[in-house]
């Protein structure tokens, strides 16, 4: 019987959803090659190969899939189990505010840990986008919110977790090698349709400014403060989108600046709470930028 170390299930996790091993390396702070060791040596543990590999793709195995919902588990436990010990217990209320893309990548298995180290701590958790989050903390409205910025333009007092990459997105007919030049050359007629949130979303100003940059024509085809709305709207060739390149979804393409696509701005994704933060924002804060390296 062997046991499994939880740095080589984290390695698994990261990879399964990168699907990069330059960018799993960058996230659990190893170099390429050990990453690749690690991932030899939990295939060796379990028995079977975990990801189908060639030069440009790395995609999980049935036998990974598998194995990815048991290791997210496990890494869960673990985290909580030493949270639970090591942090004294807080009781209080946390009004946390969140973009959707965090909260639906990221939110449910940070905040199911946190609830479950912090069981006399009350979560009520709202989505909106980032301008009207910060409005709302400005109101009083939150305690702590998660926030999208521009990296030379950061809030004083905000929270650097980490910087993303953003990337254009289109739907599952097109190809990841599709050139910009063959979609301006369709947009000269008919503007180039958008599927976008409304006002003032982040990934919307990126957007447009870097098509108004080149002087291409642009038009909204689909306008949805939902996260869920837009990728739906991309998957049935309504238009194209911006996301970040982490959150691209399964089925849908990302496309870069190195087949001509306008390049576009990164997004600094921040944390921001009230001035003087009570005991129980300070834990949630804590064990967001604890846990979000263990996406990164």
């Amino acid at each position: 019987m062997h046991d499994i170390d939880t740095a080589l299930l984290r390695s698994f996790v990261s990879l399964a959803e990168t699907r990069s091993f330059s960018r799993t390396a960058e996230r659990v702070g190893r170099s390429q090659s050990a990453v690749s060791t690690q991932i030899r040596k939990l295939e060796d543990l379990v028995g079977c190969t975990l990801f189908d590999r060639d030069k440009r793709n790395v995609r999980l195995t049935r036998e990974g899939e598998v194995l990815l919902g048991y290791a997210r588990q496990m890494i869960r436990l673990s985290d909580t189990m030493l949270d639970r010990f090591r942090t004294p217990e807080i009781a209080g209320e946390v009004r946390f505010g969140s973009p959707e893309d965090f909260a639906t990548r990221y939110l449910p298995e940070i905040l199911a840990a946190f609830a479950a180290a912090h069981p006399r701590i009350r979560l009520d958790v709202n989505c909106d986008l980032t301008l009207h989050l910060i409005d709302g903390l400005k109101a009083g409205r939150y305690d702590l919110i998660v926030i999208k910025q521009d990296p030379d333009d950061l809030h004083a007092d905000s929270i650097r977790l980490w910087r993303e990459h953003l990337v254009w997105v289109g739907g599952p007919e097109m190809s990841p090698e599709t050139p910009f030049a063959e979609v301006a050359e369709a947009a000269s007629s008919d503007p180039l349709p958008l599927v976008l949130s409304p006002p003032p979303c982040v990934y919307r100003a990126r957007a447009t400014r870097a098509l108004a940059e080149i002087g291409l024509p642009w038009t909204v085809a689909y306008s949805s403060p939902s996260f869920a709305g837009a990728v739906a709207a991309v998957k049935a060739g309504l238009g194209f989108t911006v996301l970040p390149r982490t959150m691209v979804p399964e089925g849908l393409v990302g496309f870069d600046s190195r087949r001509g696509w306008p390049a576009l701005s990164d997004a600094e994704i921040c944390l921001l709470s009230v001035p003087r933060p009570d005991p129980a924002t300070d834990a949630l804060a804590g064990f967001i930028r604890e846990r979000v390296q263990t996406y990164r």
